[in-house]
């Protein structure tokens, strides 16, 4: 049982009830580095088999009830049939990514390209994805591009930004009234001299000149070492620019980590902006995007939803009154003995409770091992090219 006071038990247990988390579909197939990938065994074949994953970790869970798609990492024939066998197994289709950086063509960029045809071909892909997201019920179109130049002189830096700005216009004029663009920025990589969207700075400009229903999404990887990444989600909630998060930790780079493994308290600090802000439940998505390369797939995110859950209860324990005395007497140390209070509580039983009141097991990972799934799959899925992105 919870050692927390019956009413703010309460208060924290409703919002945890309504939290989110998206898991993305990639995350149940083989992946690894760019040096090798190490297979397991029952990882998906198909996307079907992907989504039945993904239902297997909203069943133990009950706050991931949508997955996101890959094109064409996730490319079907039928999207409509996919969305039906999704919601069959209790699941919807979330956030539809786009992918234009895999192509040979992509060589020198493909929204940036400095040939039409090519540029033409990507915002084909785009649209294309906008097509699926009609069929699929999707809310969220994601992007992001690897688009960049090696050398100084390599290209003209105004011009591929504004070759940018026109393929964003054209994608987001195609987008439906209850769909939204979001723009994803990193700091490198692929591109090591220049990135065209290289920061939340670069994205939010690209946004605001698009409109309402465009909106920036945060990798936690994404930063350089030492970023405050709480400040730039404060800045964008202020101004109504932040859509979304992809979810992982970091030590070095982009590594793709569980999210809360590396830094647990820089997630808490995250959450607890969003939480003060009142934004926990005002559409921002909350999405995994993990790299799962050596820990058994399903198991790993039903972990990192843990984490976030946990971070989130931490941030909504925080005494909000008693930290903006605090801080309005200039009592630094009390305003961070307040935080410190809040993220050193043990919020598992209140967690617990809160499962055991929703009719699920109290414990997801002991009870997802029982259940033998990952044994049924491994027997079930022989056969046929696993699915993963063939780094």
């Amino acid at each position: 049982m919870s050692d927390l006071a019956p009413e703010t038990a309460t208060r924290v247990s409703v919002a945890l009830r309504a939290q989110r988390i998206e898991t993305a579909s990639w995350a149940y197939a083989n992946s690894g580095t760019r040096f090798k990938v190490f297979a397991q065994e029952g990882v998906p074949r198909d996307p079907y088999e992907k989504i039945a994953d993904a239902a297997v970790v909203h069943r133990f869970t009950g706050v991931a009830p949508s997955v996101a798609l890959h094109i064409p990492w996730d490319k079907v024939d039928d999207y409509a049939d996919l969305a039906r066998h999704a919601r069959e197994l209790g699941v919807v289709l979330g956030t539809i990514n786009a992918n234009v950086f895999q192509d040979d063509d992509y060589k020198l960029g493909s929204v940036t390209n400095p040939d039409p045809a090519v540029r033409r071909k990507a915002i084909a892909h785009l649209i294309e994805c906008v097509d699926i997201m009609d069929a699929t019920g999707s809310r969220d179109l994601k992007l992001w591009f690897s688009d960049g130049t090696n050398y100084p002189g390599q290209d003209d830096v105004r011009t591929r930004q504004g070759r940018l700005a026109d393929a964003l216009a054209e994608t987001y004029a195609r987008l439906g009234d209850q769909q939204r663009m979001l723009l994803e920025y990193k700091l490198f990589e692929p591109a090591f001299y220049l990135t065209d969207v290289p920061d939340w700075g670069t994205a939010y400009l690209h946004c605001v000149a698009l409109g309402d229903r465009a909106q920036v999404v945060i990798d936690t990887g994404h930063h350089a070492p030492g970023t405050n990444i709480e400040f730039i989600v404060a800045m964008l909630v202020r101004a109504g620019k932040l859509g979304g998060f992809d979810f992982n930790s970091r030590f070095y780079a982009d590594d793709d980590l569980m999210v809360g493994s590396a830094d647990p308290f820089q997630l808490f600090r995250i959450m607890h902006e969003i939480v003060l802000a009142d934004e926990l439940d005002k559409g921002i998505a909350f999405m995994l995007d993990q790299c799962h390369n050596l820990e058994p797939k399903i198991q790993a995110v039903i972990r990192s939803v843990l984490n976030v859950q946990e971070a989130t209860a931490k941030a909504l324990l925080v005494d909000h009154a008693a930290l903006k005395a605090a801080q309005d007497a200039g009592d630094v140390l009390e305003a961070n003995a307040v935080l410190m209070d809040a993220y050193n509580t043990d919020v598992r039983p209140l967690l617990r409770d809160l499962r055991a009141d929703l009719g699920l097991d109290p414990d997801p990972i002991a009870a997802y091992k029982r259940s033998g799934y990952l044994e049924k799959v491994k027997a079930e899925r022989v056969g046929g090219t696993q699915a993963g992105w063939g780094a």
